[in-house]
């Protein structure tokens, strides 16, 4: 809390409570004695002019049976020794239903006064004292026989009381200034004795604040609440030392322990410098086997293709060769036969008609061998090949399936192609190729293991004017989860020892996400076969469906 919301200090607030306690005290003691004294004062000048006016009365029943008005004012004369009374009115008569007043029959006034004539209204009011401002007065009946003759009117001075009243509030006010003085130095020794020493107390943890000497500890005092106060601020300052002992000992520790660790950190440090480097040479190395492990991978597709190719060339070409000997066989025979004019002409067209057949036979080989050939020469190039150009998507897969036919003879499974024919589009065909032929062959060696008849189906079709998709799924085995999730990654496989090399899905990835900027997705359960979609970019592409979105 700052300075500035400080609204009273223990000093004076304590002050300002003592004093008012007094001073309502005092007002309250004396304003009860003074009214007490008042009471008592104007209750015995009561009773005295009442007194007085009683006697007045027996004797003014007298006066109104013997004597005459003059007589009776003679009589009331003697009343002079009495210093209080100002006026004395003795009536004959009560007053009438019809209004009629008592008649005045007596009276005195002593000398230096005033006659005064009473108002009517002193009948209304019998036996009761009224007090003035400087006078009381009293109206009595006059008894005789049993019966109200008369009444008798007292007027006294009610000067004694009001200096006996002067006299009570000077008494009361002197009382009471002088309790307050006497309250106020009491006040201010007793302020003090119990402030001084909480001012001490605030001075002193002040200062222990300041200084930060928690080794200091308060004196006691005469106050048993504030020696209660300082052994409480006493043992907190012990704690507080004793804290910022273990504080200052842990902090030494923890130096220790910093510096002990930044040693270990820069020997670590050294030795992750050292390790990192060693681990960098080792992935360059890694990605070394594993570039040439995947060319390899590329290399042996390839060598297969070459293989699988040889042997169907040698097929058509075998039974060319073989019908051309026979077609030479024959020849020598006519020309034979002709030379020694024993040609027949039966013998002729049968000639004819075998070499007819046998040229056939030749063509129809020799056409199958160039169709083998292009088709290998078109997908190795594609193989070999990153440049992009106008593929007609349905004819490129045939070729893929044309170059795979040696394998695919060896199996009693169907691939079916689901593309329209006129679907052209520019894109690079080698990653396409490749994929393609990764991705049957992982069907035929995984998903169709120990299954005779299965089916492949490959499609695709623009997903936009630049977008192409590719699906392509077996009703193979499946891929079991903890393989599903690693699908992608390089050196999974099955086969591991059984010369599976785990790069084929890999190669996949990446030759969909870098070769062809496109992504690949997987779904498979196991037993129920996988489905690869395959979507890339394209540009220039031709076919019903784009022309039936542009119209």
């Amino acid at each position: 809390m700052t300075d500035s919301n400080v609204k009273f200090s223990i000093r004076s607030l304590f002050l300002w409570v003592v004093m008012l306690i007094i001073t309502f005290t005092l007002v309250f003691s004396s304003s009860l004695s003074m009214y007490s004294q008042i009471k008592n004062y104007r209750q015995e000048l009561a009773n005295q002019v009442i007194m007085l006016a009683e006697l007045i009365s027996h004797n003014a029943g007298f006066y109104l049976k013997t004597m005459k008005s003059d007589e009776a004012n003679m009589r009331l004369k003697t009343l002079e020794a009495a210093e209080i009374i100002q006026n004395v009115v003795v009536y004959e008569g009560t007053p009438s239903p019809d209004g009629s007043q008592p008649i005045r029959f007596a009276e005195f006034t002593p000398s230096g006064n005033v006659p005064i004539i009473p108002p009517p209204s002193i009948f209304n009011n019998i036996r009761q004292a009224r007090f003035d401002e400087d006078s009381i007065d009293v109206t009595l009946p006059i008894r005789e026989s049993g019966g109200t003759v008369g009444y008798v009117y007292v007027k006294a001075s009610a000067a004694s009381f009001n200096e006996m009243v002067g006299n009570a509030i000077f008494l009361n006010l002197s009382v009471m200034l002088v309790m307050l003085v006497v309250g106020l130095i009491l006040t201010l020794r007793l302020q003090r004795f119990i402030t001084e020493p909480i001012e001490n107390l605030a001075d002193f943890l002040q200062s222990t604040s300041r200084k930060r000497d928690y080794s200091a500890r308060a004196e006691n005092t005469r106050i048993k609440e504030l020696n209660i106060l300082s052994k409480a601020v006493n043992i907190t300052l012990g704690r507080i030392q004793e804290t910022i002992q273990k504080q200052e000992i842990a902090e030494e520790q923890h130096r220790e322990l910093n510096t002990r660790l930044e040693e270990m950190v820069n020997q670590r440090t050294l030795a992750l410098k050292d390790a990192n480097q060693e681990l960098i040479q080792t992935l360059e190395k890694l990605h070394q086997f594993q570039r040439q492990i995947v060319q390899n991978e590329k290399m042996a597709s390839l060598g297969d293709m070459v293989a699988g190719v040889a042997h169907e060339v040698n097929t058509p070409i075998g039974l060319g060769v073989t019908a051309s000997t026979m077609m030479l066989d024959r020849i020598d025979t006519i020309q034979e036969q002709f030379e020694n004019k024993t040609l027949k002409a039966s013998t002729m067209a049968k000639f004819l008609s075998e070499s007819q057949e046998n040229l056939n036979i030749i063509y129809r080989n020799l056409n199958r061998a160039a169709e083998l050939i292009s088709s290998f020469k078109q997908v190795a190039v594609d193989q070999t090949s990153e440049n992009s150009r106008a593929v007609c998507m349905s004819q490129l897969i045939n070729e893929i399936l044309l170059s795979l036919r040696p394998r695919l003879k060896k199996v009693h499974h169907q691939i079916d192609v689901d593309i329209d024919p006129t679907l052209t589009v520019n894109t690079k065909a080698g990653p396409i190729n490749q994929i393609i032929i990764n991705l049957i062959m992982n069907s035929i060696i995984h998903g169709f293991e120990d299954i005779e008849s299965g089916q492949i189906e490959i499609s695709a079709q623009m997903m936009s004017a630049n977008k192409l998709k590719m699906i392509y799924r077996d009703n193979g085995k499946g891929i079991p989860d903890d393989i599903r999730k690693r699908i992608f990654d390089p050196f999974v496989t099955t086969k591991r020892g059984q010369g599976g090399s785990g790069l084929g899905m890999h190669l996949v990835y990446n030759l969909v996400t870098q070769a062809l900027n496109g992504t690949i997705s997987l779904s498979s359960e196991e037993g129920h076969g996988v489905e690869f979609v395959i979507v890339f970019p394209v540009a220039g592409s031709k076919s019903r469906e784009t022309l039936n979105l542009h119209q």
